[in-house]
């Protein structure tokens, strides 16, 4: 294909689209955006690290500050509303138009990717690549993270075994282990059995790496010191007297996870299907933690381009929240504006339509979870632009309806279809964005950090998701008491646990739900990451595998091609 735009011919699978790119050597991508090979570790032909000593040097703002833009979602069907593609085809898009542009977004998971749907790098034409490597092992971050966090589990369970001086109790251990697979047989475990020799027993469990609280510390880390003092602060469990938690650092564990995590905490630089610049670099839970990648390569990516375009996990009411209320305010970040993604498959299950004649209508009564996604962004003080993602199926008439209500809210909208024509499919969409960008950044949190954890929970509970109020089971009410008054770190901000399908915490209240109330029945504290975590509904940090697995359908040829990934 060589090195110009690849040719269009559809169908074609995700990763066929993949292996037909001749991917341009790494130093050439790290030169579109001013680095040159003594700034990049290169792991490959393809994919480099971005060394520290740049990120010491450019990575905390000095150079160029570009144009932050965020790309988020209203509430999805099951199945995403291709957020990563539009991301993905945005950025293509503005290099198209001349634009000095990166993105960055979430290492997939290798639990998902062999269990829900395949790969997560984007799709179509719109793609970062290696796909294969970056949905699997890629640069083993996620195995570094598994491996401090486990690390950490030993250690705790050796202190306790070798005179435990901390005095924990099994019973309150609260760390546990973790892998990057979906296993829902290992959600609860019982270690330490076999008798005296083999550790005291305890029950445990496993999480996804994804959901790991050092995930969510190495994506918010300015640097390898921030790293190890937020590592110090993990808490790992409670003496079996008194109320405050044994931590990391009084393990004397963090020297030698920060050594695991020392190639991890490097940006991850890779190419678009049209060889722009693209981080990829961690990937927390957007459920409990705050579903963005690293800021870090934020951080990398704003000092190095006129645009830099990233994605929240989920919609408004989850990443894009958690992105101005949490991310923004550690890394002094002024996002300028926010794509909403939209899709009528999506709009058709909020207003009920069950396709054929009632298609239209029910995409015109699901018009309703639109307008609250947009409120909420338009609630920070960042311009919201509406993407109308293509799918195969869609009517013209359906795209109309959503552009004439956009229109009448004063909403730029355009259509997309940037999984099949990639960057050009996009073009309508980057120019609105590079209008909207132009007017300024007015972005401000919807609340001060220094109110109660209640009062917190109770605004994003009424202002964004917009309940009527907030109940706390007896153990939430415990918990709070526990942060605020033993812990004394109220101070923080909230991450909230809630389902991505409602903008309540009822996964089947679906459109703009009213007059429904959010019930809070635990909250957990990250100290490591800074925020603490309110559960609403129920969710899993270890997802199981379906009935059938995407993992069914991949498979290695003779050639070493990978088949079957998406």
């Amino acid at each position: 294909m060589g090195y110009g735009y690849p040719v269009f011919v559809m169908p074609l699978s995700d990763v066929e689209i993949a292996q037909s790119v001749e991917l341009r050597p790494i130093p050439e991508i790290a030169e579109k955006i001013g680095l040159g090979e003594e700034d990049i570790e290169p792991w490959g032909r393809n994919i480099a690290k971005v060394s520290l000593s740049t990120l010491k040097r450019i990575g905390a703002g000095g150079g160029k500050r570009g144009r932050l833009v965020l790309v988020t979602t209203i509430n999805p069907t099951p199945y995403g509303e291709g957020k990563t593609t539009v991301t993905i085809g945005l950025a293509q898009a503005l290099a198209r138009m001349g634009k000095q542009v990166s993105l960055g977004i979430r290492e997939p998971s290798i639990g998902p990717t062999m269990g829900v749907k395949g790969g997560a790098a984007g799709g179509g034409y719109s793609q970062v690549l290696p796909m294969e490597d970056i949905n699997l092992h890629f640069t083993g971050d996620m195995h570094a993270i598994s491996t401090a966090h486990n690390l950490l589990a030993a250690m705790v369970n050796n202190h306790m075994h070798h005179g435990n001086e901390l005095h924990l109790d099994p019973r309150r251990v609260v760390w546990k282990r973790v892998m990057d697979m979906n296993d829902r047989a290992l959600r609860n475990v019982v270690v330490g059995l076999g008798g005296e020799k083999h550790g005291m027993p305890h029950e445990s469990g496993f999480d996804i790496t994804a959901a790991s609280e050092i995930m969510a510390v190495l994506c918010l880390s300015s640097g390898i010191e921030d790293l190890k003092e937020r590592l110090s602060r993990i808490i790992v469990g409670y003496p079996m007297k008194g109320s405050l938690p044994a931590t990391a650092g009084e393990l004397g564990a963090v020297g030698a996870m920060a050594a695991l995590l020392k190639n991890a905490v490097k940006p991850n630089l890779v190419q678009t299907v049209e060889g722009t610049p693209a981080f990829v670099h961690g990937g927390p839970f957007a459920n409990i933690a705050h579903g963005t990648s690293s800021l870090i390569s934020t951080r990398l990516g704003l000092a190095l381009s006129d645009f830099f375009i990233t994605e929240a996990g989920f919609g408004s009411d989850l990443g894009a929240e958690k992105f101005f209320n949490i991310v923004s305010r550690i890394g002094g970040l002024r996002p300028a504006v926010a794509v909403v993604v939209v899709t009528t498959r999506a709009l058709m299950r909020h207003g009920g339509g069950e396709g054929g004649g009632a298609r239209l209508e029910a995409v015109r009564k699901g018009l309703c979870n639109l307008d609250k996604h947009i409120e909420n962004i338009r609630m920070f003080n960042v311009t919201p632009v509406v993407a109308v993602n293509t799918f195969p199926g869609d009517r013209e008439e359906e795209h109309r309806i959503i552009l004439d209500h956009c229109r009448d809210l004063g909403v730029e909208a355009a259509v997309v279809d940037v999984r099949e024509r990639g960057g050009e499919g996009g073009l309508e969409l980057a120019e609105l964005v590079v209008k909207a960008a132009g007017g300024g950044e007015r972005f401000a949190p919807i609340y001060p950090l220094d109110i109660p954890i209640k009062e917190k929970i109770g605004l994003i509970s009424t202002m964004i998701y917009g309940a009527d109020r907030v109940v706390y089971t007896v153990k939430a009410e415990k918990d709070i008491a526990h942060i605020e008054r033993d812990l004394d770190i109220g101070g923080l901000p909230v991450c909230m646990a809630k389902t991505q399908y409602s903008l309540s915490d009822d996964p089947l209240l679906l459109g703009r739900p009213k007059g429904f109330k959010i019930t809070v029945k635990e909250v957990r504290v990250s100290a490591g990451a800074g925020f603490v975590i309110p559960f609403t509904g129920t969710i899993t940090t270890m997802p199981g595998l379906p009935k059938h697995p995407a993992a069914l359908d991949i498979d290695l040829d003779d050639e070493g091609r990978i088949t079957g990934l998406f």
